[in-house]
């Protein structure tokens, strides 16, 4: 059966549920198994109205994506949305912002889940120096898979995403049996600095949707298909985080805060005492390393095609002459992690991941407002958004607000970065070979 075909000469073969599985998958990583405990440690038995105040505002930043995904019909996600309303200097900076600022810095963070979680089982990796030999090897291992044979690598990607679904599915459904009323009762209103301070780390676990929609290209009829692909996978993502939340809440209560690294294995204790904790705690640490490993997979192709198109440094398109994969891009990516991944504990590294992959939702809600304006754009059939600017509006004053919860030291940084991307993107105009 033929497909349809997009403009880049791509089968567009994925439908609404291929699509909305790969917005779980990317969305519900090692995270969850940590998040519940740094959420009920502030908000307590609030923490539900925490996700929805969360949810609403992200609800609002991904119904721009739905709008902007059904008139950006390349693939590239965020990248080809700003690249195509501001032009290939923005979308520069945006593909640097993703990259480094969000996909290593968030796989740095899940790497120190994977370490939390095996040192409730083994304290020994409590020590730093420890961890550092830790990360050194399982990335180490990863270069070597992702180098030499990508089939495998995308094999356990596969079955991670079986291992990680299935122990959320059995702590929800025999952790309701446990939960105790008075653990869920809400005695005060938590302080708005409390919601302010737990807000980027809620950005942090629901973000991972917009990964799904670099594959644009892709997408069958995407009017119809990302629009309902993404209120689809969107529902489900904030369904399992709530109900994981519930639980935990009211199963464990003030005892949290003995959890805190492994909220999901005191749970875990209680319904199946040692060998559900241990069998928790595994799947915790596969869950990260799958979620990492398919980054290590993936996000060099794409700095890999970036390289060829002149957008990250030339080295980086080179391909290994035996294994016929981009291995410096494999190598440079896994080495990124390693270096954040020593450097900061997950709640540090997911905030500044989070402030950066914010300014990308800022840019490509900005992008849809600028391509609204643009009549060969409208001309087009797409799906749009009621209300007219009301839900970009929103969007923007959410993705403010959150940003506005960054210390003055991670402004500073993610000002110092983008400063470099502009840099780098200065260095590399000036010094581009002149065409014969």
């Amino acid at each position: 059966m033929s497909h349809e075909s997009s403009d880049e000469g791509l089968k567009r073969v994925i439908g609404v549920p291929g699509l909305a599985a790969t917005i779980v998958n990317f969305s519900i990583g090692g995270a969850i198994y940590a998040l519940p405990a740094l959420i009920g440690l502030q908000l307590g038995a609030a923490s539900i109205l925490g996700y929805v105040l969360c949810g609403l505002m992200f609800a609002a930043i991904m119904l721009c994506y739905v709008e902007i995904g059904s008139l950006v019909k390349t693939s590239g996600g965020s990248y080809a949305y700003v690249e195509k309303a501001f032009g290939p200097f923005a979308g520069f900076i945006v593909n640097w912002l993703f990259f480094f600022g969000w996909c290593i810095l968030s796989d740095a963070a899940l790497m120190n889940i994977v370490a939390d979680s095996l040192s409730v089982l083994f304290p020994v990796f409590t020590n730093a120096w420890v961890r550092a030999l830790l990360f050194a090897v399982l990335i180490g291992l990863m270069i070597f898979v992702n180098v030499r044979d990508a089939k495998n690598s995308v094999r356990f990607v596969e079955f991670v995403t079986i291992i990680k679904l299935l122990p959320l599915f059995a702590i929800i459904l025999f952790g309701l049996t446990h939960i105790q009323v008075n653990n869920l009762r809400m005695d005060h209103f938590p302080s708005m600095k409390a919601f302010n301070d737990t807000a980027l780390i809620l950005f942090f676990a629901l973000a991972g949707f917009e990964s799904s929609l670099s594959v644009s290209g892709e997408i069958k009829d995407p009017k119809r298909t990302i629009p309902r692909a993404i209120l689809l996978g969107g529902i489900l993502v904030f369904s399992i985080y709530v109900l994981v939340q519930i639980v935990t809440q009211g199963v464990l209560g003030t005892e949290m805060s003995i959890y805190k690294d492994a909220p999901l294995a005191g749970i875990a204790n209680r319904i199946a005492g040692t060998t559900g904790v241990s069998i928790l705690l595994f799947a915790a640490a596969i869950s990260g390393l799958g979620s990492v490993n398919g980054d290590v997979l993936a996000s060099p192709r794409v700095l890999f095609a970036g390289a060829k198109d002149g957008l990250f440094p030339k080295f980086l398109g080179r391909v290994h002459p035996k294994f016929a994969t981009p291995y410096l891009a494999v190598i440079t990516f896994a080495i990124g992690i390693f270096v954040f991944a020593v450097s900061g504990g997950f709640k540090q590294l997911a905030i500044l991941a989070s402030g950066a992959l914010l300014l990308i939702y800022l840019g490509v809600v900005l992008a849809l407002i600028k391509l609204r304006t643009k009549k060969e754009v409208n001309a087009e059939k797409s799906f749009k958004v009621p209300g007219g600017l009301l839900v970009p509006i929103i969007a923007i004053t959410a993705i403010l607000y959150v940003l506005s919860n960054l210390s003055q030291q991670e402004l500073i940084s993610i000002a110092v970065f983008i400063l470099v991307i502009c840099l780098i993107y200065i260095l590399m105009k000036r010094f581009k070979p002149k065409p014969v």
